[in-house]
């Protein structure tokens, strides 16, 4: 069953387009990224589904309802802000019951409802707290209880962990995504960092000037993007100009000539047209090695050492290759080194090239 139905939603400011005939199903329980740069419509759609913004024109339709004109608080939605929205001069638990007074809850339901959504987010001893108290983690925990408190159909984040720092950052990213599995509902997260995408989703919209670029599980999107704009924003990954040639051959920059993934997808013209290979695909071989098919020479212009992970700039003919590899694969890689750059042939796709609309 599709829960949320979104229909050809446009929302335009003045002469600009925030939103451009949308169309798109949110399946029920589903946690669903809208990913993208600043700019290209993300928060708008969300507080468009949130009764925050109306559309220009298009349905929201949720559960076979039409909520397109239903205010925000008769949506029972509920809704984590960037900025959090806290109460500072509440404690924790008047903040949580917030939403259920606001509904004329009982008091003593009230109390066992906070009580409860207190020990899911791990912070029972912190109930009569004021929220100012609070580190940053427990303060997003505390705005996903209050957001949770009056059992809503949809939950709304938008950006919610942008403030925090990296680690606490990907600390939270695993605990929301661990609390909306346990709770089975349904969930929609605006972000601009695909790595929060890629850990938090079962499904990623990738946005682009107000319209959805491409929708999919997130390793599909990274293996399979649909142009140029989508591989470069959804992870790192070499693209790189190639020319068709007139026997269908194709031909890297500095002519050498390249095969590629069977299952390609090719677009019409030469000059429409980039190889994508990402970072962990690319084999780094010593100068000493066989050459063979797919394989380029080149310098190392650059390392990267994070310890698990070595990370290598090569310079090749007319073109620059990121690798990602290991200290125990690929030992005593220096800048300044020759090696050769293996593009394996199952890994190499062609796809079409960055087009504005």
């Amino acid at each position: 069953m599709t829960h949320l139905s979104l229909q050809a939603i446009t929302k335009r400011f003045h002469n600009a387009f925030a939103v451009d005939h949308v169309d798109l199903n949110v399946p029920d329980g589903k946690l669903v990224c809208f990913l993208g740069p600043s700019g290209c419509g993300k928060t708008t759609l969300l507080r468009i589904i949130a009764g925050l913004e109306t559309p220009t024109s298009g349905s929201v339709m949720f559960a076979g309802r039409d909520l397109t004109q239903v205010p925000a608080n008769r949506r029972d939605f509920g809704m984590v802000f960037q900025s959090l929205a806290l109460f500072p001069h509440m404690t924790v638990a008047a903040n949580v019951a917030y939403p259920l007074r606001l509904r004329g809850v009982d008091k003593s339901v009230q109390a066992k409802r906070v009580a409860e959504l207190l020990e899911l987010i791990q912070l029972p001893h912190m109930a009569n707290r004021p929220v100012t108290q609070l580190s940053g983690g427990q303060r997003q925990r505390v705005a996903i209880a209050r957001a949770i408190a009056s059992s809503p159909k949809l939950l709304l984040l938008d950006e919610p962990l942008s403030a925090l720092d990296a680690k606490l950052r990907e600390a939270m990213q695993v605990e929301i995504r661990l609390l909306q599995q346990r709770l089975g509902i349904t969930t929609i997260m605006v972000t601009h960092d695909q790595r929060e995408a890629m850990t938090m989703a079962d499904e990623i919209v990738v946005m682009q000037k107000g319209r959805i670029a491409q929708v999919g599980r997130p390793l599909d999107i990274y293996r399979d993007p649909v142009n140029e704009f989508v591989a470069d924003f959804i992870g790192l990954g070499n693209i790189l100009p190639v020319t068709l040639e007139a026997d269908a051959g194709i031909a890297l920059p500095g002519g050498q000539r390249i095969a590629v993934n069977a299952a390609m997808r090719a677009p019409e013209r030469s000059g429409d047209i980039r190889l994508l290979i990402r970072p962990e695909d690319v084999c780094v071989r010593p100068m000493t090695a066989e050459p063979g098919p797919n394989v380029v020479a080149g310098k190392v212009t650059f390392v990267r050492d994070v310890g698990a992970q070595i990370e290598a700039t090569i310079d090749c003919d007319g073109f620059t290759l990121t690798a990602a590899t290991t200290p125990r694969e690929t030992p005593d890689l220096e800048v300044g080194r020759p090696v050769l750059a293996e593009m394996p042939a199952h890994a190499c796709r062609l796809i079409p090239a960055h087009t504005a609309h």
